[in-house]
């Protein structure tokens, strides 16, 4: 989905009802787990940075919703447990909202957040 949005609130005012409930916990889980960084809209979605640097963000695209781990080292370190899941070098893709799994994207937030590696 390409959003002109400039806050999450809005974007998430433009999400399809389907997926709107998956989208705000992604965006809690991420304000709950990364409580100092600052919450904007780049590139056109929900995106977080402490450093300047954007290191975790999620959108809502056409045939899925793909969160995105931009510290390479969170990825990496933790191939065993996305395996079975759709994803990048830096992003897990989840085809229907219901069966994302948000125990995995709490681990991989609390990563996240301790890691003082700079993102890709």
């Amino acid at each position: 989905m390409k959003s002109s949005a400039t806050t999450v609130d809005n974007y998430l005012k433009e999400v399809p009802e389907n997926r709107l409930e998956a989208l705000t916990i992604l965006r809690d889980l991420c304000q709950k787990h990364l409580p100092d960084y600052e919450e904007n809209m780049a590139y056109s979605m929900p995106s977080y940075k402490s450093t300047g640097d954007v290191e975790v963000a999620f959108a809502s695209q056409k045939q899925h919703i793909c969160v995105y781990f931009l510290i390479h080292e969170v990825m990496l370190n933790n191939k065993e447990k996305l395996q079975g899941f759709n994803h990048g070098k830096g992003c897990i893709r989840f085809g229907n909202p219901k069966k994302i799994d948000f125990s995995l994207i709490e681990h991989l937030l609390k990563e996240t957040y301790s890691s003082n590696t700079e993102p890709c």
